[in-house]
């Protein structure tokens, strides 16, 4: 596929962002999202100084929606990977048609990509510019994908920053890094656990965490 190496870099390679994405224009939708964020952080103010709300019950709907509700849909179409070889394939093809045909689609104009980790190769998502995510497949985005340090340590030393989430790769596993973009999303389809022969798409789907599906973690191994 033509133009790959605008977004995957090895560890070694410091990233240009000059790939005529025209950063600035193409992350408007982010700005829109602030604006959004501006306006429901004005309503909460309000709900809770009129002591309607308590600020650790948004917390923890905010906590679901990151963590469990919105990387569901992800985890389902990993699980749906390991399980049906044809759809794999479709997803290696063209993921944003593979995963619409389970329901889930982003905004306008936004592509999917799945990579696939893999014996040799461990992959690893991250936007350097923003924060662009593909919210459709895992929901909101952690409050750390966000910060500068991941953004430009994940480019320089992918290693470190996988260590530091407590993922010790060998040094034998090639780590790439993909950037995302407004128009591009990547969506990370971890290797399949041993010993989950037995276990049902629903089970599978049980392993997938949401850090999985960006790189910075491997699928949990069945209980």
């Amino acid at each position: 596929m033509s133009g790959d190496h605008h977004h995957s870099h090895d560890h070694d390679h410091h990233h240009d962002h000059e790939h005529g994405h025209s950063h600035g224009h193409d992350h408007h939708h982010d700005n829109r999202y602030s604006d959004m964020q501006a306006r429901v952080k004005a309503l909460e103010t309000v709900l809770v100084q009129k002591g309607l709300i308590d600020p650790a019950a948004i917390d923890a709907i905010v906590e679901t929606y990151e963590t469990k509700i919105g990387p569901r849909n992800g985890a389902r179409v990993v699980a749906k990977a390991w399980t049906d070889e044809t759809f794999a394939q479709w997803l290696k093809e063209d993921a944003t048609a593979a995963i619409a045909s389970l329901g889930y689609t982003g905004r306008q104009g936004e592509h999917m990509r799945a990579v696939f980790n893999t014996p040799e190769t461990h992959n690893l998502v991250v936007c350097t510019l923003c924060s662009c995510y593909p919210w459709s497949v895992l929901g909101l985005p952690p409050v750390w994908y966000k910060a500068p340090a991941y953004r430009s340590r994940a480019v320089i030393d992918p290693r470190g920053v996988l260590e530091e989430f407590g993922l010790r790769l060998p040094e034998t596993k090639k780590i790439r890094v993909w950037d995302s973009t407004a128009e591009l999303r990547y969506l990370v389809i971890p290797e399949r656990p041993d010993g989950t022969e037995a276990l049902s798409e629903e089970e599978l789907a049980a392993l997938v965490s949401r850090d999985s599906m960006i790189g910075t973690a491997v699928a949990g191994a069945p209980q």
